[in-house]
């Protein structure tokens, strides 16, 4: 079992940068991958970035890559979002999720969610 827990999210203006944080609690957190999602409105859930158990494989999505950046701190139980030069599309509220395995970037195996964080960006 996983809690998962994300903060960070809130207001930014175009072209400004937020850091999402998801801290968990649960004994199989640095076992699994843990990936970021979003749903905008009218939208269905879309994966936004995934990175590896140990951390050393990421995935982004195509309209986030070299803008958002994912790492974690498993001493911490921890993964971050880093995300930079955000635009007006990048409006949604974000999940994060564990993983049922080390490395997943299938939206359906991912067995534990977070209650989500609104990111707003505004022109």
């Amino acid at each position: 079992q996983v809690q998962l827990v994300e903060s960070g999210g809130g207001l930014v203006q175009a072209g400004g940068s937020l850091r999402l944080s998801c801290a968990a609690s649960g004994r199989t957190f640095t076992s699994a991958a843990m990936g970021w999602f979003r749903q905008a409105p009218g939208k269905e859930r879309a994966i936004v970035a995934v990175i590896s158990s140990s951390g050393d494989k990421t995935y982004y999505a195509d309209s986030v890559k070299g803008r958002f950046t994912t790492s974690r701190d498993n001493a911490k139980n921890t993964v971050y979002l880093q995300m930079n030069s955000l635009k007006l599309e990048d409006t949604a509220v974000y999940y994060c999720a564990a993983g049922r395995y080390s490395w997943v970037i299938t939206g359906s195996m991912y067995d534990y969610w977070g209650q989500g964080t609104q990111v707003t960006v505004s022109s």
